[in-house]
């Protein structure tokens, strides 16, 4: 899952960035309007958390703009602007749903997850393929009934790979997907993640490399 927070305090930015992830996400951090529909305009993001009282573009006119423009994606409004009329508001933008502040992280992270299940195209909770199965709200996957001890960028790694059912991943997917903007595209992040993710899913193997340079989950 790739997050994009849009926050000017920058304290409080920092620190949600630095939890997701923790979570296991893809967190890039902006903190004006400007800052976020350029990063909107080259990356894809599963989910946007957005406040509204933004320097530059006005969050409001950033959320018109992703509904306009990248309707694959969810907006989650986080700010200070907590009353009824202020929810109305926000969700009369365009926005999937709003939280005020102050707020819980847990309860940040699991909206996050739940406007991710809800994509153009949907994703079941639970993803299957065989005997492997992964509960994306659980953050946790099993083989054969066995807990898989799998590290936040495996799980989402191959949360990518079975929601794609069947379909090969290319590499470069991938680090968009779970890696954030820090990634250096040249790294061998993705090849090292897939060769542990393999070793612990065991034998036989479900994950293939494809001759185009991607990877998918499957018979062989």
């Amino acid at each position: 899952m790739r997050v994009l927070v849009v926050e000017d305090f920058e304290i409080l930015a920092r620190t949600i960035g630095v939890g997701l992830r923790r979570e296991g996400m893809a967190a890039d951090v902006v903190g004006d309007g400007d800052d976020a529909l350029e990063r909107l305009s080259v990356n894809r993001y599963d989910v946007v958390v957005l406040d509204r009282d933004l320097p530059g573009t006005h969050g409001d006119d950033v959320c018109r703009r992703i509904v306009a423009d990248h309707r694959e994606c969810r907006v989650l409004m986080l700010t200070a602007s907590g009353t009824v009329r202020d929810r109305v508001d926000g969700l009369g933008l365009g926005a999937d749903d709003y939280l005020p502040k102050p707020f819980d992280f847990d309860e940040l992270v699991a909206r996050i997850r739940a406007l991710a299940r809800r994509p153009s195209v949907l994703v079941p909770p639970v993803l299957e393929c065989g005997d492997l199965t992964l509960d994306t709200g659980r953050r946790s996957a099993t083989r054969a009934g066995r807990r898989l001890d799998l590290s936040p960028k495996e799980l989402a790694v191959l949360e990518c790979l079975l929601a794609a059912g069947g379909r090969a991943v290319p590499a470069e997917e991938l680090l968009e997907r779970v890696w954030d903007e820090a990634a250096d595209p040249f790294t061998t992040a993705v090849k090292t993640t897939v060769r542990r993710l393999r070793s612990k899913l065991g034998e036989p193997q479900v994950v293939h490399t494809v001759r185009e340079g991607g990877y998918r989950v499957g018979e062989p």
